[in-house]
């Protein structure tokens, strides 16, 4: 209970009550005007009109944001063991620029999708046809470095660059980019949830980065930047993720993750250093300029040996939340035909003392009563004049 002592609204109930009809709506205004915000009255809603039910100005809350993590993959996945390539794709003009990674075989299965791609970049051209070997030659490796470079790195940079041991920013000439479909990752990927796994002639490694439990302590053009790092997420005990090591035995750092972009750069020195050859050769990749080597396959290779990609998605959803309140004496009686009998009686017999219903889902309509979303309860939910029923509706955008 509040208590109003305002000369001025007192004055102003006694001008309402003095033109002999009043109006609830102006009082409740009028009252409204003068109280705080937690302790404002309710106005708009109680009434019913037919099967009906404005909300009132308290049944609405909007604005809310919320954060929804799910699995990366397609059906919302977090774990991707088996990988596959198009055989037209890697054929076609794109093939010699980058692969694209399906997560079943699209020569057999109509439902498979395109999960990420993988591409190889250098700087100078080396792993492409040269204009001295070709007159068409496109030179797609040295395009991939440069649209990456120009995507990530800040105007000054060069070139990429990976930490050391030392923690020195060193150059280099090539690079691995496994670039995530947008469809996938949508907003943003997960930092500290994603592991990459890669198996060669030396073994089966693991790769992570290194955000930990941060949010992200280097920022760049293309927004947070973590390093990656040989380790293992822990997954399944109360452990944080483990760091192996930051940088393979030759020293040079692994790479670098966008997870606003959706990217992962990797050094295919130090790939190479720790995971060893595949069946393509080394990863370090062929730097010949006579023919299209393709290095990328190569990074496929190893990945699809590895036989685990994993991945989380990170997004702010907006929300709208509905209270549906349905009093006491609202709700009680059905339209459904089979509700009466033809000569409108109640088919069930009881109902004629203690009518009843059972809600089974609830329509959102807008002013010209318009059905523009339905929501459905989990199990019908029973209503009669000695029970009263609120159901919260959210809806995600």
């Amino acid at each position: 209970m509040a208590i109003i002592n305002d000369p001025n609204i007192t004055a102003q109930l006694q001008s309402l009550a003095q033109g002999g009809t009043i109006d609830s709506n102006d009082v409740v205004a009028l009252l409204n005007s003068a109280l705080p915000a937690g302790q404002q009255l309710q106005s708009g809603a109680g009434v019913t009109t037919g099967i009906y039910k404005r909300f009132g100005e308290f049944d609405k809350v909007n604005a809310k944001v919320e954060v929804v993590t799910t699995g990366l993959w397609s059906g919302d996945t977090g774990s991707l063991t088996s990988v596959f390539t198009s055989s037209t794709q890697v054929a076609a003009d794109s093939g010699d620029y980058y692969f694209n990674i399906y997560d079943k075989n699209p020569a057999t299965d109509t439902s498979a999708e395109v999960q990420f791609a993988v591409a190889y970049g250098h700087v100078n051209g080396s792993g492409s046809i040269s204009l001295a070997n070709s007159d068409d030659a496109l030179l797609a490796s040295k395009a991939t470095y440069a649209q990456y470079k120009s995507v990530l790195l800040d105007p000054t940079d060069a070139k990429f660059s990976f930490e050391n041991g030392s923690g020195v920013a060193v150059d280099s000439n090539s690079i691995y980019a496994v670039n995530i479909n947008r469809a996938r990752y949508r907003e943003k990927m997960d930092p500290g949830n994603w592991s990459i796994t890669l198996t060669g002639a030396s073994g089966t490694f693991t790769f992570i980065d290194d955000s930990g439990k941060k949010f992200g302590d280097t920022l760049g053009k293309a927004g947070r930047v973590f390093k990656v790092v040989s380790g293992s997420l822990n997954l399944g005990t109360e452990n944080e993720a483990t760091i192996n090591t930051t940088t393979a035995s030759n020293n040079e750092g692994y790479g670098l993750f966008y997870p606003d972009r959706g990217i992962i750069i990797l050094n295919p020195s130090a790939i190479q250093d720790t995971v060893g050859s595949v069946d393509g050769g080394t990863l370090v990749g062929d730097e010949g300029v006579s023919a299209e080597a393709k290095n990328h396959e190569r990074l496929y290779q190893a990945i699809n040996a590895g036989g685990d990609f994993q991945a989380r998605r990170t997004e702010n959803v907006s929300t709208q939340h509905f209270f549906v309140r349905a009093t006491n004496r609202e709700f009680n009686y059905s339209n459904n035909p089979t509700y009466v009998n033809t000569n409108g009686t109640f088919a069930e017999t009881t109902f004629e003392t203690d009518p009843k219903t059972y809600i089974t889902s609830v329509g959102l309509l807008n002013d010209a009563n318009e059905l523009i979303a339905v929501a459905k309860t989990s199990q019908p939910i029973e209503k009669s004049f000695d029970k009263e029923v609120l159901i919260k509706v959210k809806l995600s955008f």
